[in-house]
């Protein structure tokens, strides 16, 4: 029983991940959001992860070009898997 959970915690986290990495690719890459194929996944992965990015943005300060809040959210859920896994298992 806990390895499944421990499974489906760990399958939550890496989605998420993946989101904020698939984010970071879309930001370089920057495809035309009104394309039939390409826009709607630019669409999911925005709206999956600006409830996520929008709150640490608002905390951290202006930095020019470079927006750090994804770096600092991977962060935030590196230490989180860390202790929560640390408290279950």
């Amino acid at each position: 029983m806990n390895y499944m959970i421990y499974q489906i915690i760990n399958w939550i986290f890496n989605i998420i991940i993946i989101l904020i990495f698939a984010r970071f690719v879309i930001s370089w890459v920057r495809p035309d959001p009104y394309h039939p194929t390409w826009g709607k996944v630019v669409q999911v992965v925005y709206q999956l992860t600006e409830p996520l990015l929008a709150p640490i943005r608002r905390l951290l300060p202006a930095t020019g070009m470079i927006d750090w809040s994804p770096m600092v959210l991977l962060l935030a859920i590196w230490v989180l898997r860390s202790v929560l896994f640390s408290i279950l298992f």
